[in-house]
């Protein structure tokens, strides 16, 4: 059985047909694209070149968001020889999306008033040219390494630039760093040794730190000693021994990430990080297509009980599992720096939150994946 039959792998149509395994899956169940032959000791499913085309249609429908009845009438109809009803599906599945957006539109609008009704919590605090020149002094190594724990989740997508950087948020004796994508989120903190001339005050002063000029600062932070930090106008310097690396703060907008990490209590887990690492990477996963952008990634669905362990699971009980992007999450590891960290997950749309028994002002949360049998 395979590509000299013609046959194709689960794994094999998912990568050819842009539907990802657990959807195929989920298909066979509904009798919407049954595989042609399932090997009856292994259970494996093999489709025939025919079915390519049909999983190919089915992508395109389910990116569309049609619902699984009209989905089951479309590839019923697909291959005869009229086309009405096909046709009359797909002109009543765009008039509802039509419609759909047009209900979208009068609900953005409403939002955008209520944006302009009210000043936002986050953007009444960020640095601007009339905001008086801020100094504070920091810990170099302290600094280094809050960000070391918050770049990996700095955005990349130009068409969100304010999410293109690292916040600096100081309030009191406190300065934090957090960096999100919208999939993640990561924050971490260091203290604040001192102010320069008396300046600052400890009230609250945000600015983003475009990535490039965050690397740029992170690159003059040694092992020992202090650097001083200045907001001065719509401008941010880093300050370190005789070096300096500074420019314009980044776009405002940044998300209200105090907000977004107020969850509801999960099922802790803690895990050795090492083995952890070492099960993600041998372990089984599912392909995925991001319906944004179409990238394709890995999925990890691992099973999380209160008190531990963690485990890696090709399938698992739904109460109890949780799908993740696995890239992100070897990213959220790597970047905690520590061999333990304790793993909290909850039901339903609660991120994964990633943080260090020993330091919880540093923490990580991941975006779950749906998982569909």
């Amino acid at each position: 059985m395979g590509n000299e039959s013609g046959m194709r792998s689960i794994g094999e149509m998912a990568r050819d047909s842009g539907l990802g395994v657990s959807a195929l899956r989920f298909y066979d169940g509904a009798g919407v694209l049954v595989p042609d032959w399932v090997d009856p000791v292994s259970g494996y499913r093999w489709y025939g070149p025919g079915q390519l085309d049909e999983a190919r249609l089915l992508a395109h429908l389910r990116r569309a968001g049609m619902p699984l009845a009209d989905i089951r009438l479309v590839t019923a109809g697909w291959s005869g020889s009229d086309t009405a009803l096909v046709l009359k599906l797909l002109s009543e599945h765009l008039l509802r999306l039509e419609r759909g957006l047009c209900d979208a539109r009068r609900a953005f609008s409403t939002v955008r008033d209520l944006l302009d009704a009210r000043e936002t919590p986050m953007s009444s605090t960020f640095a601007h040219p009339h905001t008086a020149p801020v100094r504070l002094t920091v810990s170099a190594p302290g600094l280094a390494a809050a960000l070391d724990a918050v770049r990996f989740a700095a955005s990349t997508d130009p068409e969100l630039p304010m999410l293109g950087g690292v916040l600096f948020d100081a309030e009191g004796g406190t300065l934090r760093v957090v960096a999100t994508d919208r999939y993640r989120l990561a924050v971490s903190a260091t203290g604040v040794t001192g102010a320069g001339e008396g300046e600052y005050d400890g009230s609250r002063v945000q600015a983003v730190v475009p990535s490039p000029l965050a690397d740029a600062m992170r690159a003059l932070l040694g092992a020992e000693g202090s650097a001083e930090l200045r907001v001065e106008g719509d401008r941010v310097v880093l300050e370190a021994g005789e070096r300096q690396a500074g420019g314009r703060c980044g776009a405002t907008g940044f998300p209200d990430y105090r907000r977004l990490s107020r969850l509801p209590a999960g099922r802790r887990a803690p895990v050795d990080v090492p083995a952890f690492r070492e099960a993600l990477l041998g372990g089984p996963v599912r392909s995925q297509v991001r319906e944004e952008d179409g990238a394709a990634y890995d999925v990890s669905v691992l099973e999380v009980t209160d008190g531990g362990p963690v485990s890696v699971r090709e399938h698992a009980s739904p109460g109890d599992r949780i799908g993740v992007n696995r890239a992100f999450l070897l990213e959220a590891l790597a970047a905690a720096d520590r061999d333990r960290l304790v793993l909290e997950a909850g039901t339903g749309p609660r991120p994964l939150t990633i943080s260090r028994g020993d330091d919880e002002e540093t923490y990580s949360m991941l975006m779950p994946v749906i998982v569909e049998d």
